[in-house]
Order: C-alpha cells, then sequence, then structure tokens
C-alpha cells in the first residue's frame, strides 16, 4: 500500500535577522527571527504573525542543516493555528556555499524536507490537530518557502 498526499498550502516566511550562537556540542547553532509571511491552499490562507516566531537551526560539520521552527499562523478568517515543524536541509558542499552567501540556488539541487505539526482552539480547522503533513522547501534570500501536503 502506497503513500498518498493531498496539498494543504504554500507558506513563505520573511527571515530578516539570523544570529550566530557559535559552536557547541552538537553542532553550529543559529537563530533565525520569523518576522512574518504567508500561506495559501485550497483550504485556508492567511498571515504568519511577527511573534512569537523562530527557527533554532542547528549546522552539523557537513554542511547539513537541522531545523526547529515555531510559528503562529493567523487564517484570514481570524483563527490562530499553532504551528511546529522539524526539518532537514543537505545537499552538495558547493550549492550550500551559494546558499549561505544568500544565493537563490535550484530547489532540485538540496533536499530539504520539514514534519509539521498543528494546534488550534478552532472548530473550523480542528481536523489540523488530527492529520500527519509533510512538506519540500526552498530557500530564497528572504527566508524560506515550502510546500506543505497533508498524508491520507
Amino acid at each position: 500500500m502506497g503513500v498518498s498526499t493531498e496539498f494543504l498550502f504554500r507558506v513563505a516566511f520573511d527571515v530578516p535577522e539570523v544570529r550566530e550562537v557559535g559552536k557547541g556540542p552538537l553542532g553550529i547553532r543559529r537563530i533565525a527571527r520569523v518576522s512574518g509571511g504567508s500561506f495559501e491552499g485550497p483550504k485556508m490562507r492567511g498571515v504568519c504573525l511577527p511573534n512569537p516566531g523562530g527557527d533554532w537551526l542547528l549546522f552539523a560539520d557537513d554542511g547539513s542543516a537541522r531545523l526547529d521552527v515555531r510559528v503562529v499562523l493567523k487564517t484570514d478568517d481570524d483563527a490562530i493555528i499553532y504551528m511546529t515543524y522539524g526539518g532537514v536541509r543537505h545537499g552538495p558542499p558547493e550549492v550550500l556555499a551559494k546558499l549561505a552567501a544568500g544565493e537563490r540556488v535550484d530547489p532540485a539541487q538540496i533536499y530539504f524536507r520539514m514534519v509539521p505539526r498543528f494546534e488550534t482552539g478552532s472548530e473550523k480547522y480542528a481536523w489540523l490537530n488530527s492529520i500527519i503533513a509533510v512538506g519540500t522547501g526552498e530557500r530564497l534570500p528572504t527566508g524560506p518557502v515550502y510546500h506543505v501536503h497533508q498524508v491520507l
């Protein structure tokens, strides 16, 4: 039996600054502030609220990044949805170097995946509380963009 998915939404986050914490026992830690953004799909659309929101990135010696993101979404009908996700981004060193320099790279050249979870008290969007979702990403100079799908 295979796995089927259904497109939920495209989300683009604004990330104006990334702070370097430095190299610790697990790798290089950077904290990226998410200052806004927007999302849109067939069942929901809205904006990413500026606070709180961030990504606690951990970079390994091989250049791969582990994502630990927490954001608050507000739908166009005023529902609040907490979205958190883990993920991974890796690729060839020369492509990751371009990405680190703020250059746009072809998303096919990197592996960029995330697994979001949702929490909401909204009756309309309560179905989000009990689904599994996955997403593919790309990194633009302004921040990440994801295409999120529900696993059916």
